[in-house]
C-alpha cells in the first residue's frame, strides 16, 4: 500500500470514529442526571415556567430532533465561514453561542499546551537519552528515580509547591492568570499572548507573558517529562544494541553522532506517537493545571460549566477535544507511515 493510499483509507477510518464519538457524547449528557432547566430559577418555579424554559432550551424536543439539530449544526459549513468555529449550539447558562466560548478559551490552552510539551520533550529525551548511556550506573538510577518520581506527582500538588516557592515567597513569578493585571494585553492576532506581544513588537509584553507561563508549563512539562525519559531510554536501549550503531561506530563516527544521529532517530517513531496522543490531550485542557493558576483556558472553561449543568457548553468542550484527540492521531500515524515504510504493508 502506497502512503497516498494509507492516508486515504486512515482518514475513511477516521470519520465512523468521530461519528461514534459524537454519538457517545450527546448519549451520555443526557442519560446523566440532573436538569439544567432548573439552574435557571432561584426558588421553586411553577410548571409552566419550566415548561416555557424547557422549550426556550430546546429540551421539549423528541431526542432524535436534538439529535440531528446537533449533527447538522456541526456540518453546517456556511455557519463556519461566517463565525469562524462550527455551530455547536447555544449554552443553557447564558445562551451565548458555545463555539464562540470554547475557541475564545481555546488559544490559552493552546499556548499552555506548547510550552509544557516542549519543556517535556527536551528534558524526556534529553535525560533519557543520558540515562541509556549510563546504563545500570548511579545516573542511570537517579534519573530513572527523577523520572518515576516526576510522573508520580500530582499535578495541583506540584503547581502549589511551585506557586509558594516561586510565587509567595520569593517572589520571583506570578502565580496566576495570562498576563500581569497591570498590563494591557496584547492585540488578539492569534490569541497567543507570547505571539502576539511579538507581532506587536512589545517586548515587556512578551517578557510578562512568558512569566505567567513559566510555572504552569514548568508543572506539566516536568510531570509529562517523566514518561518521556522512561520511553526514550527504553528506545535507546534496544537501538544501541542493534548491528547499524556498531557499524557506525565501527567507521570511526563521533559518539556525539552516533547516538542522536543514527540511534536516537531510529528510536524517535514511538517516542513521537507519545508526543503526538500527549499534546492531544494537552490540547483538551489541562483541567488541574489551569484551575490551580486560574489559567483562563479551555480546562477552566469545562469545570465553570459543569458546575451550571451546561449540557451543550459540556458537549461541546468534549466534541472539540475529541475533534482534536483524533486530528492528531491521524496526522501522527501518517506520519509514522511516513518515517517507517512497514506501517503500510
Amino acid at each position: 500500500m502506497g502512503l497516498r493510499s494509507y492516508i486515504i483509507t486512515r482518514i475513511l477510518l477516521t470519520i465512523p470514529t468521530l461519528l461514534l464519538l459524537l454519538s457517545m457524547v450527546f448519549l451520555f449528557m443526557r442519560v446523566l442526571p440532573g436538569d439544567p432547566v432548573y439552574l435557571h430559577f432561584e426558588k421553586k418555579a411553577t410548571p409552566e415556567q419550566v415548561e416555557q424554559m424547557r422549550h426556550l432550551l430546546g429540551l421539549d424536543k423528541p431526542l432524535w430532533t436534538q439529535y440531528a439539530d446537533y449533527l447538522f449544526g456541526l456540518v453546517n459549513f456556511g455557519y463556519f465561514l461566517r463565525h469562524g468555529y462550527p455551530n455547536l449550539g447555544k449554552s443553557m447558562q447564558n445562551y451565548e453561542q458555545v463555539g464562540g466560548q470554547i475557541f475564545s478559551a481555546f488559544p490559552a490552552t493552546l499556548e499552555l499546551a506548547i510550552y509544557s510539551m516542549i519543556i517535556a520533550s527536551v528534558m524526556g529525551i534529553l535525560l533519557g537519552v543520558i540515562s541509556s548511556k549510563s546504563y545500570n550506573s548511579v545516573l542511570d538510577h537517579l534519573i530513572r528515580g527523577l523520572g518515576t518520581i516526576a510522573y508520580a506527582i500530582p499535578v495541583f500538588f506540584l503547581g502549589i509547591m511551585f506557586q509558594l516557592i516561586f510565587g509567595v515567597y520569593l517572589h520571583w513569578l506570578p502565580t496566576g492568570l495570562r498576563i500581569n493585571p497591570i498590563v494591557q494585553p496584547p492585540a488578539q492576532i492569534t490569541g497567543l499572548y507570547t505571539i502576539d506581544s511579538l507581532l506587536e513588537g512589545n517586548l515587556f509584553k512578551f517578557f510578562e507573558s512568558l512569566k505567567a507561563l513559566l510555572l504552569p508549563s514548568l508543572t506539566l512539562g516536568i510531570i509529562l517529562s517523566g514518561m518521556f525519559i522512561r520511553l526514550t531510554r527504553t528506545n535507546m536501549l534496544e537501538t544501541l544494541r542493534l548491528d547499524f550503531v556498531t557499524a557506525a561506530r565501527a567507521r570511526g563516527l563521533k559518539e556525539s553522532t552516533v547516538t542522536y544521529g543514527y540511534a536516537l532517530r531510529n528510536a524517535f517513531l514511538p517516542i513521537l506517537t507519545m508526543m503526538g496522543l500527549q499534546f492531544a490531550m494537552l490540547l483538551g485542557g489541562a483541567i488541574l493545571t489551569e484551575t490551580t493558576f486560574s489559567w483562563p483556558g479551555l480546562g477552566s472553561y469545562i469545570v465553570s460549566r459543569i458546575n451550571y449543568r451546561d449540557y451543550t457548553a459540556i458537549q461541546g468542550a468534549i466534541v472539540v477535544f475529541g475533534l482534536f484527540v483524533t486530528l492528531v492521531s491521524l496526522v501522527v500515524d501518517i506520519l509514522y507511515a511516513y518515517f517507517d515504510p512497514r506501517i503500510r504493508l
